[in-house]
């Protein structure tokens, strides 16, 4: 059977620790880089994968997407499995699916879904540290869930927004988001939006810990919306809490 070209939609899982994001460099391992490595080995040409957007150094993934075309007779399931056996541990291709030409993956997304962790209790974990932002002192999680109320909908999130990365425009929909534990010490956060700016989900929470800690009242995180002033919020919080965890289109 002679080989044609196709468009190919993977889903992917990943541990960001040892990767300086997804998006491919010059210098560094990146996610994006290993995956079209491993791409290039199967098919015998380079292929550029298009992610669904970036994931920056540190951050992890249960469920980001990337599309590509190639020249190929390989099938969908196939280069799944094939990918797999070339790929290193902390990276896998959860499903890969022939999709329509006119399909891409970051354009066509209709929303993220994005989670944070956070181990709250007195000592440190040695297990999973490397997935939970671990904060000693007890946060109020009842503020900090009446602060989230104040993003749901479409708002400007400038102030919230990393520096150095302006947008055309930043204003996004949150659809749902919330706090909830998932055990005796860890709280999670779960934000879905139809776009996200830089850094957007780790300057929210570390406005929201600010709330949580008593360092800033509810009424302060809505004028810090407001605001459009970054210098307003509170610091961003660390990477390695961070999850993508659906993209939907």
């Amino acid at each position: 059977m002679e080989a044609s070209t196709h468009n190919f939609k993977i889903t992917v899982e990943y541990d960001g620790s040892a990767y300086r994001g997804w998006q491919r460099q010059r210098e560094g391992r990146t996610v994006q880089g290993e995956i079209e490595k491993a791409l290039q080995k199967m098919s015998g040409q380079e292929v550029s994968l298009i992610g669904s957007g970036r994931t920056d150094a540190g951050v992890h993934a249960l469920g980001q997407t990337a599309s590509f075309r190639c020249l190929t007779r390989i099938a969908a399931d196939a280069f799944a499995k094939g990918l797999n056996s070339l790929l290193p541990d902390d990276i896998v291709i959860r499903g890969c699916l022939e999709v329509d030409e006119a399909f891409h993956a970051r354009y066509d997304v209709a929303s993220k879904l994005y989670r944070y962790c956070i181990l709250n209790r007195e000592t440190p974990s040695a297990v999973g540290r490397q997935y939970a932002w671990f904060i000693r002192r007890p946060l109020a999680v009842d503020r900090m869930q009446q602060a989230t109320c104040e993003i749901m909908g479409r708002h400007d999130f400038k102030a919230f927004e990393g520096t150095g990365s302006p947008r055309s425009h930043t204003i996004r929909s949150v659809i749902q988001a919330g706090w909830r534990k998932a055990g005796p010490d860890l709280l999670v956060f779960d934000i879905e939006a139809d776009g996200f700016l830089r850094f957007m989900v780790r300057n929210l929470v570390g406005s929201l810990v600010d709330v949580g800690l008593g360092k800033k009242t509810v009424d302060d995180f809505r004028a810090i919306l407001a605001s459009r002033d970054r210098s307003l919020g509170g610091a961003t919080a660390p990477p390695h809490g961070l999850f993508l965890v659906q993209v939907k289109y």
